[in-house]
């Protein structure tokens, strides 16, 4: 089933780690007070391949990290193990936010690209596209990979023979994997 990851609702049908996300994001309102930075939650809880430890990924637009930075400590700077980092990541600034909210650590990302553009949510979109593509033995695989210590994109990149760069030749899969329709 292909998912709209452009609005959270889906995640009040998902899981129960999904729909907990689904409660906390909500509850705390954090789409709402993001919302001029055009979040999108990415990362590994959308698309069912979390551990236990997993974190809900925000990645967010913004034209001017102090002002973004601002606005994070506004409206997070007193939420639990709250640290704000501004630096270069591959040439592009970029701005980290991490805290806690309830049972879920919460790491907010910007940087000045449009949101579905930024690789967090096309890595996100085409490993979905993978699972549903390869089944569920697949989506199984790349879990009991996590929990041994890789990382996402290199579990994914092991699994599909890809060698290099996962990060990057992941990427390049998306083309090959596109769907005209994003919708539920």
């Amino acid at each position: 089933m292909i998912i709209d990851f452009k609005n959270i609702d889906y995640l009040k049908q998902g899981n129960s780690r999904q729909q907990s996300a689904y409660a906390v994001l909500v509850k705390h309102q954090v789409f709402e007070k993001l919302e001029k930075y055009s979040p999108l939650l990415t990362g590994t809880i959308p698309i069912e391949i979390d551990l236990p430890e997993s974190d809900l990924d925000i990645i967010c637009q913004c034209t001017d990290h102090r002002e973004f930075e601002g606005f994070l400590k506004k409206h997070f700077g007193k939420e639990k193990d709250f640290s704000l980092t501004t630096a270069t990541q591959n040439g592009m600034d970029t701005t980290v936010a991490i805290f806690k909210l309830d049972n879920f650590e919460i790491e907010i990302f910007g940087q000045n690209l449009p949101t579905e553009k930024q690789n967090a949510y096309r890595h996100m979109i085409i490993e979905h596209r993978l699972i549903l593509k390869k089944g569920s033995d697949f989506r199984q695989a790349i879990i009991e990979l996590k929990s041994k210590g890789l990382k996402t994109e290199p579990a994914f990149a092991k699994l599909l023979g890809i060698k290099g760069d996962p990060y990057v030749e992941l990427l390049k899969l998306e083309d090959n994997l596109n769907w005209k329709h994003e919708s539920k």
